[in-house]
């Protein structure tokens, strides 16, 4: 981390040592988050509930050079974009990796700088691990991350202010595969997965195994194409996060947002965007 990353890192730790005892309590009350009916009732936005003609697919936990460039690949031979929640410190072990997956064109997630349930910390650390994965991630895919996702789904108080602070918009899921498990099997990924998905839908997947158990990563990319296949079936295109949240602005506009670099880091948008 450069000295630059450290002073923003540090800033942003002491905005919230400051308050820290009130958002101690604060943060010891969750965000809606690990009951999943509940939470796609009261805030689809958070669960990634899209356009009804779409469905996003997300991977967490990597960067992992073992695992990730096999789902690069066979995402590039389907012609599918899809969004990619990362790890700090598993970009610190593949930085080129990480870079890699954003010139492909996916949307960049943070996922936290290391993989701990948010409500065994306090805020301070709360703040200071969100902040600097998200300056690393930036610095390594030359992408700002406009979306987090807390490990376990859980998010508190601290983190959904933290990620606000940095441009990010939290983002859980709608369907699973349950694919971290040592029992997970190409067959029960996708019959996991399909049991709540829909048109619209969040699809949360793993392409390592950091957090999993070993190889379990290999039951998901085994699913991939059979759950790329009953997505066409349906009618649902597979698409980013970006475009399957962000609500639909005029042409001009959108035809501005998309000029190559507008979201690279150090470009500035157009004034009154």
């Amino acid at each position: 981390m450069n000295p630059d990353t450290r002073r923003r890192v540090a800033l942003q730790v002491g905005r919230v040592a400051g308050s820290a005892a009130a958002l101690w309590t604060a943060n010891t009350f969750p965000a809606i988050s690990s009951a999943g009916s509940l939470r796609a009732a009261l805030a689809p936005t958070t669960t990634g509930i899209g356009r009804p003609g779409q469905v996003a697919f997300t991977f967490d936990d990597g960067p992992d050079p073992s695992s990730t460039p096999q789902f690069l690949d066979l995402l590039a031979r389907r012609g599918v974009r899809a969004t990619f929640f990362l790890l700090g410190f598993m970009v610190r072990r593949a930085p080129g990796l990480a870079a890699d997956i954003a010139a492909a064109g996916h949307d960049i997630g943070v996922h936290g700088d290391l993989h701990r349930n948010l409500l065994f910390r306090d805020p301070v650390s709360t703040v200071a691990d969100i902040t600097a994965a998200h300056e690393l991630i930036a610095e390594t895919t030359g992408t700002r991350p406009r979306w987090y996702r807390p490990p376990y789904g859980i998010l508190t108080t601290s983190a959904v202010l933290a990620a606000a602070r940095l441009g990010m918009r939290p983002v859980l899921w709608s369907s699973w595969g349950r694919d971290w498990t040592a029992r997970a099997t190409p067959e029960s990924v996708r019959r996991t997965v399909g049991r709540r998905l829909t048109g619209g839908a969040t699809i949360l997947l793993h392409d390592a195994d950091c957090t999993s158990a070993p190889g379990s990563w290999r039951s998901t990319l085994g699913a991939l194409p059979a759950l790329l296949d009953d997505s066409a079936e349906q009618g649902w295109q597979p698409v980013t996060l970006t475009d399957h949240l962000t609500p639909l602005r005029p042409t001009a506009t959108r035809e501005r947002s998309l000029e190559p670099g507008r979201d690279r880091v150090g470009d500035r948008p157009e004034a009154g965007l």
